[in-house]
């Protein structure tokens, strides 16, 4: 699959292979299952495929690396096959390296590269681009490192400072997509307010990804009786506001909604400069 023109936030479409997934844990647990989701996703207008076989949602318990290669790469293996943009959703150093052996084009890791130490290195060497997200610890702590004093200013600084130590440990810094890791250490107004300033995670030069699709602080909105359904739209909306701020990438679980979303958004551009 091609890569989109410049300038266009690109979709990375959820794929969960995991049974523990905080909102589609279980449905696509098989691999045909998987496959047959990615394909609904692409048709749908998604650009990348990301892949994950642990679940990162609060609380979760982690997996061994050896269950999350099982679930996950004969689902990228197939995909990559049939010429589809994958990413793997990981923080194993060994099932980066084993997904990129299967095709996987980027390589998505919540922790930064600080659950592994051997990630940095593992990337150095396959040389793909990398998401490195803010976190401050793994699912089952993160809720309590969510203190801050200056939401945007701490994010911020810890990414940067993140970005520094790969560089110095040899990342090329040009392969570095960030992500401010919406919902993870953080609560829902720590959420919207890096949202409101996404314009300064911009200014600092590299790819923003954005994944806000379905998360507890897009529930919290809406109110208790809110469906997926609700959240994805107010996803969608998240991710056109995103992409007129300029982000690289949102990552979202339901395609089409975001697909019309940016289109729009593509659409007022074009009419800015017409």
């Amino acid at each position: 699959m091609t890569e989109p023109g410049a300038g266009r936030t690109r979709i990375m479409g959820v794929v969960n292979v995991t049974p523990d997934s905080f909102s589609d844990g279980g449905q696509h647990a098989r691999v045909d299952d998987a496959i047959a989701h990615a394909l609904r996703l692409l048709g749908d207008g998604a650009d990348i495929i990301d892949v994950g076989g642990e679940s990162t949602r609060p609380g979760a318990t982690r997996v061994s690396a050896e269950e999350e290669q099982r679930r996950v790469l004969p689902v990228i293996a197939e995909l990559a096959s049939r010429g589809v943009t994958v990413s793997v959703d990981t923080m194993n150093a060994d099932t980066a390296a084993r997904a990129a052996e299967r095709g996987a084009s980027y390589i998505n890791d919540v922790s930064g590269g600080l659950a592994d130490e051997r990630m940095a290195a593992t990337m150095i060497e396959l040389d793909l681009p990398w998401v490195v997200m803010h976190w401050r610890g793994h699912s089952a702590t993160m809720n309590d490192r969510a203190h801050y004093q200056n939401t945007v200013a701490e994010v911020k600084g810890e990414l940067v400072n993140r970005v520094s130590q790969l560089v110095e440990q040899g990342v090329n810094p040009a392969r570095l997509i960030l992500d401010p890791g919406l919902g993870f250490a953080k609560q829902s107004v720590h959420n919207w307010q890096i949202l409101a300033r996404l314009d300064e995670f911009v200014r600092l030069g590299s790819p923003i990804v954005i994944g806000a699709s379905r998360k507890r602080f897009i529930a919290t909105l809406l109110g208790p009786e809110a469906d997926y359904a609700r959240r994805d739209e107010a996803t969608a909306t998240v991710s056109a506001l995103a992409a007129r701020h300029g982000v690289w990438g949102v990552r979202v679980h339901d395609v089409a909604k975001t697909r019309t979303a940016l289109d729009v958004v593509e659409a007022w551009k074009a009419g800015e400069q017409s």
